[in-house]
């Protein structure tokens, strides 16, 4: 089997949207009236980026360590799906969608 860049492109695809969307939504979480209130879900959105970017480098290189490493973003993906579905603001909603979609993505790895 072959793995890489190829193999792994819907899910470093997902990756990536996700990493995005994680990065914009913690930014404009920092602008909400209520920061304090919103530390957990910037946190987690943080986390889930660099969950996501380690995860897309290890598959474009096909690493033996890439499938162990979708587990755990996936785990986290989920984590910050949860807490950003708790916010009634948009860039959470959406993050909350997104995350989810990448971590359903991640999972498919683990039984490729």
């Amino acid at each position: 089997m072959t793995t890489g860049y190829h193999f792994y492109k819907d899910c470093i695809d997902a990756c990536l949207r996700c990493a995005a969307v994680c990065n914009h939504c913690a930014s404009s979480c920092t602008q909400e009236k209520d920061v304090t209130m919103m530390a957990r879900c910037i946190r987690l959105d943080m986390e889930c980026a660099a969950a996501c970017y380690a995860a897309v480098q290890l598959m474009s290189m096909g690493s033996s360590y890439a499938v162990q490493l979708c587990s755990v973003c996936a785990d986290i993906c989920e984590a910050c799906a949860a807490e950003c579905g708790k916010h009634n603001n948009e860039h959470c909603q959406e993050c909350a969608e997104i995350c989810k979609q990448c971590a359903e993505a991640c999972r498919k790895m683990l039984v490729s």
